[in-house]
């Protein structure tokens, strides 16, 4: 590839590294996927080839589990299905998605080889399998998955060593990578990008990763020096340290010595008390507001998970009541609540409620995260959305175009929430324009247009930047 070269990154084994200087923003390279397939729970709802979501799909007649949007959908894929077509009618039932991953690759690896374009950097057999690290659950998941495959395998394709499918199962355990639908917001399925796979983490990477139009494109986030190693975060750097340390090491099997784990950076900001007039609230005070919270959040998970949304705000609004005397404002439990809070107020149409949270949400953000984040970038976007509905048409506008500079870094002008983010703020600018002009005219023609077009519910809160978060997902059943 072009931008990149393959080194021995020191402490971590094989890693990327620039072959030349590159800027925030650039695409330091795209790879479509090696093998990929739709999550078990979104089969029926996902087209299995270009992984949209459609309300009507059309069923493989032969083994009436794939989905496709249409007949171009069904051709594009028929290469790749072909085998698992057979399979599944033979089995006489889909397995689950990650036997079904592990099929597709060793199929194409039959087929193409272990190197099935130029800008391919590796090979599957040379990727890091970490089976015999695994816990123990995790083996037992994968000796299951193993047993089913060996069932499904058709007995007229090549046959395989356990100890070859066991690599491709602990290859998908640790490398599997998340595939959204068409506009990025919702993982909707799992695949493996080789070259991705390359890329070593650190807790404040230069490189960011998003998918567009089927391919994974690796962002740079910041200025890369010639001959810099290109990393990307594994975890969401909200975490505190002692958190994010645990979960690499449980999820990716390595203790990361990066600068802000090392001097535990931002830290005291996440667990901060409030300061007034130069006095800080008295740390027992602080503790004693986070366990408080921690508790109400467990609560405020369980009513969520159950749909009761009313539950969820009376819970929050309790919890902060208590939360903003003592509480900095990059308190991570606080701004937990805040996101929770502004999402189902949203949800609920108690649209400037939801706006003050949100922003208030997005000024912690911005003490916590890079200044080119994704997570920020769409954070800062479902912000701006809420004060637009709500008729905060100024500071609408704002966030929506913040929100716009740092996704073009990190999704690119062509990605599909940036093209919906422009047209966004071409329309706020728009209305702003008319806002400054005649602030009565503006708001008697706002409301007459919400009484000719009532706004309608939005869709349950799921987290808008979760997919974001999550997109390096560790297998799990």
């Amino acid at each position: 590839m072009e931008n990149v070269q393959v080194f021995d990154s020191p402490g971590k084994g094989r890693g990327l590294k620039a072959t030349k200087e590159l800027w925030a923003g650039d695409v330091v390279f795209s790879e479509p996927s090696f093998a990929a397939v739709v999550f078990d729970s979104l089969a029926e709802n996902i087209c299995h080839s270009c992984f949209r979501r459609q309300q009507k799909l059309q069923r493989c007649t032969q083994c009436r589990f794939a989905q496709y949007c249409d007949r171009t959908c069904q051709r594009a894929a028929w290469e790749e299905h072909k085998q698992e077509c057979g399979a599944i009618k033979t089995y006489e039932k889909a397995p689950n998605e990650n036997v079904r991953l592990a099929a597709r690759i060793m199929w194409r690896l039959d087929k193409e080889g272990s190197v099935v374009n130029d800008m391919q950097v590796t090979t599957i057999d040379d990727l890091e399998d970490h089976i015999y690290d695994m816990p123990e659950d995790d083996l037992k998941e994968v000796k299951v998955d193993i047993h089913n495959f060996l069932d499904y395998w058709p007995r007229n394709s090549k046959q395989h060593t356990v100890d070859s499918i066991s690599h491709i199962f602990g290859v998908i355990n640790c490398n599997g990578f998340t595939v959204s639908d068409q506009r990025g917001l919702q993982a909707v399925g799992v695949g493996l990008f080789p070259n991705l796979c390359l890329v070593n983490h650190n807790c404040w990477p230069n490189c960011t990763v998003i998918l567009n139009h089927g391919k994974i494109e690796l962002r740079a986030q910041a200025k890369i020096e010639e001959g810099e190693e290109l990393t990307v975060s594994y975890v969401d750097f909200m975490n505190l340290t002692e958190d994010r340390q645990r979960l690499l090491k449980s999820q990716y099997f390595f203790d990361c010595t990066c600068e802000h784990c090392q001097g535990h950076l931002k830290d005291d900001l996440k667990m901060g008390g409030k300061e007034v007039d130069g006095v800080k609230v008295p740390e027992e005070q602080v503790k004693e507001v986070t366990e408080y919270s921690q508790k109400m959040l467990e609560k405020m998970d369980s009513a969520r998970s159950a749909g009761q949304y009313h539950e969820v705000i009376k819970i929050c609004r309790e919890c902060m009541e208590k939360q903003e005397p003592v509480l900095a404002d990059t308190h991570i439990y606080q701004l937990r609540m805040w996101s929770t809070a502004s999402e189902v107020l949203s949800y609920l149409q108690y649209l400037e409620e939801a706006a003050e949270y949100a922003r208030k949400m997005v000024d912690g953000y911005l003490k916590i995260y890079h200044p080119n984040s994704p997570t920020l970038g769409m954070s800062t976007m479902r912000a701006g959305v809420t004060h637009w509905q709500a008729g905060l048409i100024e500071v609408g506008h704002g966030m929506i175009c913040k929100a716009y500079a740092i996704l073009q870094i990190t999704h690119g002008p062509t990605h599909p929430i940036t093209k919906d983010l422009e047209a966004m703020r071409m329309q706020t600018e728009m209305e702003l324009r008319m806002f400054k002009q005649n602030e009565y005219i503006y708001h008697s023609m706002r409301e007459a247009a919400l009484k000719n077009q009532p706004m309608t519910m939005m869709n349950e809160p799921t987290g808008m930047e979760e997919g974001i978060k999550n997109l390096f997902r560790k297998q799990k059943k």
